[in-house]
């Protein structure tokens, strides 16, 4: 079967030809139909994230995916159904505490693999085997947005625990910023209109541009970083009671601090490569103290964001999702699918449709 792959040592992915896989006891075996294209394949491209399953030369890339059970075996899942796949699995090892609980999202390094990212194969090929735990059910209108699922329950497990951490005291959040215009971003930025007042989305783009008309529509206001660097926000514009970044720019996780109001939360969102500089560390404590602010991080996500996610992603305007995607192309295309623009929001290789 068709896949696309990063070899060692190469600096493009390439389409391969592997063995199909074949479904073990107490696995499904599911047919692709689309394979989101993010940040993170071009780090695990890049060797600045993840890393190879052990043994191997070659990496399946995907990890933003839905498809369709092709083969149900002895599971409670039925033949045809859509279905979208978490992302983390248990390590070679075995299962742990983590995975035992219903959190792997919450497992730390080396208690996990990550299909596509960290030691595993991903799904950016024509079928895929799992056990049925780790797949969602999805409507079948989600045909062809339903690998959209799983960026947006990265965001819908941040918001839980930003709620979490308020949850000491009443909380009534009205502004809330989004750091990064990218695909996750603006997904982000839809979601908040239930849970404030207004909206804000923090860019460096000019105008014309595809990022800066979505948030238009969405009756956000763009950000120029370029203008108003993310510490001046207060002062500019007003100080923010949610701020999630998802530029993986590191300043931001500090300027983020002085974004936020008294009693604000942030998410950080985005991973850094490695860059030291400096801070205003004793001011910084201060604020977080004297302002009963904080910050925290989220990575990954799992089943009951997923499915917060599919009624998130089904709440949105048509015209939302249809302007997100931008290009959508055949696995043979894969050094089109895999170069970068400003005319490209979404990528999606599409391996077959229903």
């Amino acid at each position: 079967m068709k896949a696309i792959a990063v070899k060692r040592g190469e600096s493009r992915p390439r389409v391969i030809d592997v063995e199909r896989p074949n479904r073990e006891p107490g696995e499904v075996l599911v047919r692709t139909l689309r394979v989101g294209i993010d940040g993170t394949d071009h780090g695990v491209i890049e060797e600045s994230h993840g890393n190879f399953p052990e043994g191997e030369d070659y990496q399946i890339l995907g990890h933003e995916t839905v498809g369709v059970v092709e083969e149900a075996g002895d599971t409670d899942l039925d033949e045809g159904q859509l279905v979208v796949p978490t992302v983390r699995r248990p390590p070679a090892e075995g299962t742990n505490e983590y995975f035992e609980r219903g959190e792997p999202d919450m497992a730390p390094a080396g208690h996990y693999v990550e299909r596509g990212i960290v030691g595993a194969h991903g799904n950016m090929c024509e079928y895929f085997t799992s056990e049925p735990q780790f797949l969602v059910p999805v409507p079948e209108s989600l045909a062809e947005t339903g690998f959209l699922v799983e960026p947006i329950s990265n965001s819908e497990k941040a918001l839980d625990m930003m709620y979490a951490s308020r949850s000491t005291f009443e909380w009534n959040p009205e502004a809330a910023i989004v750091l990064g215009n990218g695909p996750l971003g603006l997904l982000t930025l839809a979601m908040l209109d239930d849970h404030v007042d207004r909206q804000y989305c923090l860019g460096r783009r000019d105008r014309p541009d595809p990022t800066l008309d979505i948030i238009d529509k969405l009756d956000a206001t763009y950000v120029d970083s370029r203008e108003t660097p993310v510490d001046e926000i207060p002062e500019a514009y007003e100080p923010m009671d949610m701020v999630l970044e998802a530029t993986g720019y590191a300043k931001h996780a500090f300027q983020t601090i002085d974004a936020l109001g008294a009693n604000g939360v942030g998410a950080l969102l985005g991973i850094p490569d490695d860059w030291d500089f400096e801070v205003e560390g004793g001011r910084l404590h201060r604020e977080f103290v004297l302002e009963n602010k904080a910050l925290l991080g989220s990575v990954n996500s799992h089943v009951p964001h997923f499915e917060a996610a599919i009624e998130t992603l089904q709440s949105y305007p048509d015209w939302l999702v249809d302007d997100i995607i931008t290009h959508v192309y055949e696995p043979e295309e894969v050094d089109a699918a895999f170069e970068t623009g400003d005319d490209r929001i979404k990528v999606v290789i599409e391996f077959d449709s229903l």
